[in-house]
């Protein structure tokens, strides 16, 4: 497949091939996302195949404002539309149930595979994007290109993060180029993402509100909105081989570079020492640091997160920082992990899935 490379004043262009069934790399204020009309089965299945993503993990809709919610959605809690006030567009999921389809689609929905997007009306989601469940993810994302494409497509846009499936997810157009050219349609260059890190994705399904997977806005601001929130399990653990993933990255081993990674926690002093007393190998061995502690390792390749204490500079360049010790060639990775504050919580789950939550204390 020949990829075409669109550029800014193409957006018609992506909106056009993803009316038609296709795939477009399309940018987000969080991560490059794999995009495709999310009302058409086939096109989603083409995500699935691109990505080599496991069936069970669901997508989540892009919509372009939240007026769009009454359309795919129902029993739509109170609290998503204070949410989508506060953080709409930007870099929320949440969780809803969808709405129900009616007798006769079910009727259809038995006679065959579907393969026509509006073939059930505008409004039905098909279960390949929920991975059969009665719920889905609904965003309204921030980046101005992004949100063109969805209105000018005028379908929501399932767009999972643009990596093949398990690998660090691209925050740049050459990292989704290096991991999509040839499988895709067509991508889109909106420059480097600015918030680095996928979306929090929160569940109004169930009560009190539970944050499925932290990101782009810390626990402590949707705290603000909601009071109470619980905090899924899955974000400090790996999930078990029968438990069933509610939101995408719960479930299987995720953003990982090609060498194994070990996360080191502790006070960064503490943990920058650690890693140099344990670390062996200058020519095989990588460092992702804080900047601060970056010329103890002057003797190896060196990834640098930011200050310490920048959290969210942290999630800007973490998968930045892990897509360059793959092209290093180092066999294994040591990085230090900051604390689970603010944006802290999201980078933190991101370097224990890539390490398989390999982590130790320093």
């Amino acid at each position: 497949m020949k990829t075409q490379l669109l550029t800014a004043n193409e957006i018609d262009r992506a909106a056009e091939i993803i009316r038609a069934g296709g795939l477009v790399g399309i940018p987000t204020e969080t991560v490059y996302g794999l995009g495709a009309n999310g009302l058409n089965p086939m096109a989603v299945r083409r995500i699935f195949q691109a990505k080599g993503r496991p069936q069970d993990n669901p997508l989540i809709l892009h919509i372009p404002d939240a007026s769009w919610l009454e359309l795919y959605c129902q029993d739509i809690p109170d609290a998503a539309w204070r949410l989508a006030k506060r953080f709409w567009p930007g870099p929320l999921t949440m969780i809803l149930r969808c709405k129900k389809r009616t007798p006769e689609e079910l009727r259809e929905l038995e006679q065959g595979p579907v393969c026509s997007a509006t073939h059930f009306g505008p409004h039905v989601i098909p279960d390949v994007v929920t991975a059969g469940l009665d719920t889905v993810g609904m965003r309204c994302p921030a980046h101005s290109m992004c949100r063109a494409i969805i209105q000018a497509a005028g379908v929501p846009v399932a767009a999972p993060s643009g990596n093949t499936s398990g690998k660090p997810s691209p925050t740049s157009f050459q990292h989704m180029l290096d991991d999509m050219e040839g499988k895709v349609d067509a991508i889109l260059d909106g420059g480097d993402c600015q918030v680095g890190v996928e979306s929090s994705i929160i569940d109004l399904t169930c009560t009190p509100p539970r944050l499925l997977r932290p990101g782009g806005i810390p626990l402590e601001e949707l705290q603000l909105v909601l009071e109470d929130v619980e905090l899924d399990p899955a974000v400090t653990r790996q999930l078990g081989k029968e438990e069933r993933p509610r939101a995408p990255g719960m479930k299987y081993r995720h953003y990982a570079p090609k060498a194994p990674v070990t996360v080191v926690r502790g006070e960064p002093p503490r943990s920058a020492q650690y890693i140099l007393d344990h670390i062996k190998d200058s020519y095989w061995d990588g460092v992702i640091c804080f900047n601060e502690f970056a010329h103890w390792f002057q003797d190896y390749p060196v990834e640098q997160l930011g200050g310490s204490l920048d959290s969210f500079e942290h999630a800007r360049r973490l998968f930045r920082a892990l897509r360059a010790m793959d092209a290093s060639g180092v066999k294994h990775i040591w990085a230090q992990c900051p604390d689970s504050a603010g944006m802290g919580l999201a980078v933190v789950n991101r370097l224990n899935k890539a390490a398989g939550f390999r982590v130790v204390d320093a």
